[in-house]
């Protein structure tokens, strides 16, 4: 994997980029593995083995935990980060019953704390995200039915 360290909005991310296999890619950000479909198929480059010759076998990319996935169905909706920062603390877990415009967590943003409300009311069936993680505007947190 090539590693890039990028600085958005004064928040610090380390970028990890494995191979492309099949027009996917595995993308490791601050930690968190995520597959990446892109949107036009990338050429391949043949491996080479020890020997020095090409291997036009498949190529496996294995992650150690994979990304989770929302499961978003039915009248489910996913509570969303409304900026870019980090998460302080979630204040839900799985299986809470929460109100319209209940405050289920802390994201902080350029040294500000902001919380974060849910705008259904529902039980809480996912939590997407872990405290410390840092997360873009728009990211899922959670996911409430």
């Amino acid at each position: 994997m090539k590693e890039y360290k990028y600085k958005i909005n004064g928040m610090k991310f380390t970028v990890a980029v494995g191979d492309i296999l099949d027009n996917e890619v595995t993308v490791e950000v601050n930690g968190v593995p995520y597959k990446v479909e892109l949107d036009k198929k990338a050429p391949q480059k043949p491996a080479l083995s020890q020997s020095g010759h090409t291997n036009h076998g498949p190529a496996t990319v294995t992650t150690s935990k994979p990304a989770p996935k929302p499961v978003v169905a039915g009248n489910a909706e996913a509570v969303k980060s409304p900026l870019p920062g980090t998460v302080n603390s979630i204040t839900v877990k799985v299986g809470d019953v929460v109100n319209a415009g209940d405050k289920v967590g802390v994201l902080e943003a350029m040294k500000m704390e902001n919380d974060i409300r849910t705008a259904k009311g529902g039980t809480v069936k996912q939590i997407l995200v872990n405290v410390g993680d840092a997360i873009l505007e728009g990211t899922d947190i959670m996911i409430i039915e």
